[in-house]
């Protein structure tokens, strides 16, 4: 396993070490003492989530306050752009975003600490996302932000396509109007 540094530094693209061979290929998707070792805090996850969307859906951008939750994300079927936003008011890099395009055919994974914003569009014709979270969803806490406000400035690949949104996320607040971190 390595990490992959991006262009925030708490946000890391983790890379599993894959063996292949004529049978097909194995990797671990987690090991707790690799991981930890390699984003240097020590974590605990407490919670696996698994989505399954459709082309073009738009899921995000999602947080919880106070009850933040780091997450682990990869997808084991299809490809989705993933999108995690700094909302940390005290952070060099608030308000910036790091996009990363996660496939079951890369493998890759994205670690987002706690204190940013998820989302993530479909673009393929469907995909299984998974994440582990460092905390439980807690419904009374659940944020969004509206994924198109211009504030945020998020190149969703959406190429001129309308997204498919749950009502929540039609209804995500912009970020003039947001709770966010301090």
């Amino acid at each position: 396993m390595r990490a992959i540094p991006t262009t925030i530094s708490d946000v890391l693209i983790v890379e599993p070490k894959i063996h292949i061979d004529q049978r097909g290929c194995f990797f671990e998707s987690f090991n707790q003492r690799d991981f930890q070792r390699l984003i240097g805090v020590e974590v605990k996850f407490v919670q696996d989530n698994h989505s399954h969307s459709v082309k073009d859906v738009v899921r995000g951008l999602h947080y919880q306050l106070p009850k933040s939750q780091g997450k682990l994300v990869r997808v084991a079927q299809g490809r989705v752009m993933n999108v995690a936003l700094d909302i940390r008011r005290t952070s060099a890099t608030f308000l910036q975003h790091v996009r990363v395009d996660l496939s079951a055919e890369n493998k890759r994974m994205v670690w987002i600490p706690a204190g940013f914003a998820h989302g993530f569009v479909v673009l393929s014709a469907d995909a299984d996302v998974l994440y582990k979270t460092t905390d439980y969803w807690y419904a009374e806490q659940q944020r969004s932000l509206l994924w198109c406000d211009p504030a945020l400035s998020i190149d969703w690949c959406l190429q001129g396509r309308q997204p498919i949104l749950s009502e929540n996320d039609a209804a995500g607040k912009l970020l003039v109007d947001a709770e966010l971190f301090d």
